[in-house]
């Protein structure tokens, strides 16, 4: 890894910012991913994904988030994420990003105008 530092970074200012998002990256891609629109019998979610297998053709569009992230949301919050996803649809070869959690509605402070 440091020998990809080394050439992308040149400087050392940069060499710090480098390994801070590289850290990330690495975090990011050792996270387990399962799918919280398809939760199995015994409680547990399917991994994310779907091949190109014909048993997969028929699985619903899948709303991918890490395990932990999934285990902290509620039965409510998965329902809401997995049903935006799937209102978004998919129109070409790339997947279709939609926030895990609804931003809130600020109150408008204020009277009439």
């Amino acid at each position: 890894m440091l020998e990809v530092v080394e050439r992308l970074c040149p400087t050392e200012q940069k060499k710090q910012k480098c390994i801070h998002k590289m850290a990330g990256l690495k975090t990011w891609f050792d996270q387990k991913w399962v799918d919280i629109g398809s939760k199995k019998k015994d409680g547990s979610f399917s991994k994310c994904g779907r091949s190109k297998q014909k048993a997969d053709s028929k699985r619903k569009y899948p709303k991918c988030v890490p395990l932990a992230k999934a285990t902290r949301m509620s039965d409510s919050q998965r329902a809401s994420a997995v049903s935006r996803k799937r209102a978004a649809g998919n129109t070409g070869p790339k997947p279709t990003n939609v926030a895990t959690f609804k931003k809130r509605k600020r109150a408008f402070i204020g009277g009439i105008i």
